[in-house]
């Protein structure tokens, strides 16, 4: 029998001066000014990088290696370590991969050499599924993820040379300094003008333009940012001025996240993958990335407005308590999502849970899976082998956000 079919994935829209003339008159300006500079920058790299071409000689740019760069960008060695030669050296690296624009790509291996003139900023990042009308297919297959907080890039790279600059003191650290303030400013550049962050910037088009709670990116950005404004541990070094505006920018992040959280028949539940950043409205990512409520992201959402709203208004108390009430009614009790000699499969497993599932249908807080080709099913064993086993549709990590809402109860009780 065939697979059940119940919708659809449809395309992410991305921000153009089309889709911002569809703004209230009043909102208009701050979008182009936002794509005017998101234009100029995409525009200033892709110059930068061609003179360099140019001055080698080369016809054919050199390819950067492929990797993990949060694996090879250690973040928990002993203080004393970033002091050392093996330290330094990844953070030259690192600074030599810093993009006109002030971000790093995506998927690298920065323990090698440091970038050659000529050599790209990103390695291949391009899908190996690559289907006519995929969601993933670059605007410029040669120039894409130049500058993104996905797969950790960027604030990778920050939260590193912040614990080098640290390690090594003023006298020894002038050119990371150098980049890592000219890696806030990237983040402070490409930060929405309603407090989101796309996952790409300068702006790619598609999904990349979408706000990005996918995989943590725009938490994880929140994150540096905050740590950046209280300026402890490993960001003494930052003057006041920068601390300031990453709190003010922080706090706008915040504005973003109450925004975005998605309202299903008039009640307030939790958080897409992606939301449109002109209309607030959930959207989609890749094929497989529906415009739904998505537990794994709303769990970290959830984690971070309660551990970094030290005194949250009505309206913040509110999104927590819903967002906890969301997780207890979507809970999947007696079932494991499990490895079996066909492919990953949900099975019975009396006692078994909670689990939840990656993505819920708005309306319904029904599971939903999607396939490569787009189509949305009811029922992860309708999906084709590949997307089954390649994507986390069910995760038990959810229940950390609750054991910590418990806490947060107890210290923020409902008002009488």
């Amino acid at each position: 029998m065939s697979a059940t079919v119940i919708g659809t994935n449809p395309p992410a829209r991305s921000v153009s001066r089309a889709t911002i003339e569809q703004l209230p008159a009043r909102e208009r300006s701050m979008w182009l000014a936002y794509l005017d500079r998101s234009m100029h920058k995409r525009q200033a790299d892709k110059d930068y990088f061609a003179a360099e071409l140019k001055r080698s000689g080369l016809a054919v740019p050199l390819e950067p290696p492929h990797g993990n760069s949060a694996r090879s960008i250690p973040l928990d060695r002993e203080p004393s370590w970033y002091a050392g030669a093996e330290a330094q050296h990844i953070a030259a690296v690192i600074v030599s991969f810093q993009t006109p624009a002030g971000g790093w790509g995506k998927n690298m291996d920065m323990t090698g050499g440091v970038r050659q003139p000529g050599e790209k900023f990103a390695p291949n990042n391009l899908s190996h599924f690559l289907a006519s009308g995929d969601f993933d297919t670059p605007r410029e297959p040669d120039w894409n993820y130049i500058g993104t907080i996905d797969n950790d890039g960027t604030t990778t790279e920050l939260q590193y040379l912040a614990k080098v600059i640290t390690a090594v003191g003023p006298q020894r650290s002038e050119s990371y300094r150098a980049a890592f303030l000219r890696g806030i400013q990237y983040l402070l550049d490409a930060q929405f003008p309603n407090g989101g962050w796309p996952q790409v910037w300068p702006l790619e088009g598609g999904y990349h333009d979408a706000i990005t709670y996918n995989d943590d990116a725009m938490i994880e950005t929140m994150e540096l940012l905050r740590d950046t404004a209280k300026g402890q541990k490993d960001f003494v070094f930052v003057a006041q001025q920068i601390r300031d505006r990453a709190a003010l920018s922080f706090a706008r992040g915040i504005q973003c996240i109450l925004a975005t959280q998605i309202r299903s028949h008039g009640v307030l539940t939790v958080w897409p993958q992606q939301a449109d950043p002109l209309t607030l409205q959930p959207e989609s990512g890749r094929n497989f990335e529906p415009p739904a409520e998505s537990a794994s992201e709303s769990a970290d959402v959830l984690r971070l407005l309660m551990n970094d709203l030290p005194h949250p208004d009505k309206a913040e108390r509110q999104s927590i308590r819903v967002a906890a009430a969301w997780f207890r009614k979507t809970a999947i009790f007696g079932e494991l999502w499990q490895h079996m000699p066909n492919g990953r499969e949900l099975v019975p497993a009396p006692g078994a849970g909670p689990i939840w599932a990656r993505y819920y249908q708005i309306g319904t807080d029904r599971p939903i899976f999607v396939d490569r080709d787009k189509t949305i099913h009811d029922t992860v064993a309708d999906l084709s082998l590949e997307r089954r086993n390649g994507y986390a549709w069910y995760s038990a990590s959810e229940q950390k956000a609750l054991d910590l809402f418990a806490q947060w109860n107890q210290e923020h009780p409902p008002s009488r």
